[in-house]
């Protein structure tokens, strides 16, 4: 907000002290154990372990994993320092990334939240599943489990779900899961093959579903 003299009327920490607390208290997430959420099937989302860097080496180096998350990783050791930045985010309250597998298995695949803001009460959904987790619904499962953890147990506001326009599947799995088409975000994401439009979809505290 601008005021009559041409300054604008925010100061560094402008929520605070215009009265708008906090939409979930820091330490929320750092001060207590990332829980183990279940699915169906016996399936559970779990925090990702050093012994799961197979796994994440294997989405590293598959095709549609690369594409459209653009996500890569080039040997084990990347692997594992990207599973311990995973627990890191987690600390420090910016990320919370679960592995997708049964119980003492390996994973199969990754649900999560980037840009997490617990102040702002806002994150993005994000995940992947390996090439023999797809087909059986399970990243719908694991979709609306992690949404259900990130509204009503830790306290977010809303929930935000992105994809490039030519992947009709993940634009499937969000409407699914309860996520609502909002827009198409034009020229949105850089990949491999140029600017990529994406269809932003969205859940907020309250919806049905």
């Amino acid at each position: 907000m601008i005021s009559s003299d041409g300054i604008p009327d925010v100061v560094p920490d402008g929520r605070a002290d215009a009265g708008i607390p906090d939409v979930v208290p820091a330490g929320r997430m750092a001060g207590r154990a990332q829980p183990v959420l279940a699915l169906p099937d016996g399936l559970r989302l779990r925090p990702w372990r050093p012994e799961d860097a197979e796994a994440l080496l294997a989405a590293g180096q598959d095709a549609d994993i690369r594409r459209w998350n653009l996500f890569t990783v080039a040997d084990a050791a990347q692997a594992r320092a990207r599973i311990a930045r995973m627990h890191e985010r987690w600390r420090a309250e910016t990320g919370a990334v679960w592995a997708l597998a049964r119980p003492d298995g390996p994973a199969a695949g990754l649900a999560g939240l980037n840009d997490v803001d617990l102040a702002g009460g806002g994150a993005e959904l994000v995940y992947w599943l390996l090439p023999e987790a797809r087909g059986a619904g399970l990243a719908v499962a694991a979709v609306r489990r992690l949404t259900r953890w990130a509204l009503d147990d830790l306290g977010l506001h809303r929930l935000r779900l992105c994809h490039s326009t030519a992947n009709p599947a993940s634009c499937r799995v969000a409407e699914r899961a309860g996520f609502r088409y909002e827009g198409t975000q034009r020229s949105a994401l850089l990949h491999a093959d140029g600017w990529h439009d994406q269809h932003l979809h969205a859940r907020v505290a309250g919806d049905p579903g």
